[in-house]
């Protein structure tokens, strides 16, 4: 068996076409974990009552259960909450027009929430509880504190950690297909059911996850050693 490889570069050529709409399903969560994640370690951290054993929960179930199963949870479990309000309320709107892509991105940021909030809480964590007291000390609330001392060396620290879950979801966003989501690997398969040449269209697929991979791991690298330098300066 050889491989085709002008299909590859033909797959290469017809499957990119739907990069920028996977990097926005990848982006897009990433960046809304992040917020949801700032919030749940502040909570976690400060252990707020009767907000706490829920954010436990959240974090616990969707870390410890897989993500095609948040976006199944989401995708059948969301139109019959919207429909159950909708008849209560005698609205005129339909869950059906909900775009299918909302259900995953959703879920997808549920699942970036609670990864983003353990990496911002052991970063919260390695930083010297000297520097919170001696915040306090000049007089800065412990939201001011946060802002402006613990949180950019928190974020420092975690850039790698953060890296691995952009690259992750970067991956995770191949179950789209099960939706019927045109995404990167989705493509990779209805190139390849034309002429039945699955390995060739694996191959470019695979060629273009690596790549953005590395790019991303590039840019990860050159951050991370621009924050070191800053820190090391400040000492």
């Amino acid at each position: 068996m050889t491989i085709d490889i002008v299909f590859v570069m033909e797959a290469l050529r017809e499957i990119s076409k739907v990069i920028p709409l996977t990097l926005f399903m990848t982006f897009t969560p990433v960046f809304l974990g992040i917020v949801i994640g700032i919030m749940v370690a502040f909570v976690r951290i400060k252990q707020i009552k009767f907000l706490t054993p829920f954010l436990n929960f959240y974090v616990s179930f969707f870390r410890g259960t897989p993500i095609i199963m948040h976006i199944m949870l989401v995708d059948f479990g969301l139109p019959m909450l919207v429909d159950g309000v909708v008849n209560t309320f005698h609205l005129s709107f339909q869950s059906s027009s909900i775009p299918i892509l909302f259900f995953v991105i959703l879920a997808f940021t549920f699942s970036a929430g609670a990864y983003a909030s353990e990496i911002i809480r052991s970063g919260i964590l390695s930083v010297p509880k000297g520097q919170l007291e001696a915040a306090y000390a000049i007089g800065l609330t412990f939201t001011q504190a946060m802002r402006r001392y613990v949180l950019p060396q928190a974020f420092g620290k975690s850039i790698p950690n953060f890296t691995n879950v952009f690259i992750g979801f970067l991956h995770a966003t191949s179950l789209a297909f099960f939706l019927s989501i045109k995404e990167l690997t989705g493509v990779a398969n209805i190139v390849a059911s034309v002429n039945l040449k699955f390995l060739e269209a694996f191959i470019a697929v695979g060629i273009i996850y690596w790549g953005i991979s590395i790019i991303t791991e590039s840019i990860s690298h050159r951050i991370e050693k621009r924050v070191m330098a800053y820190s090391k300066s400040g000492l």
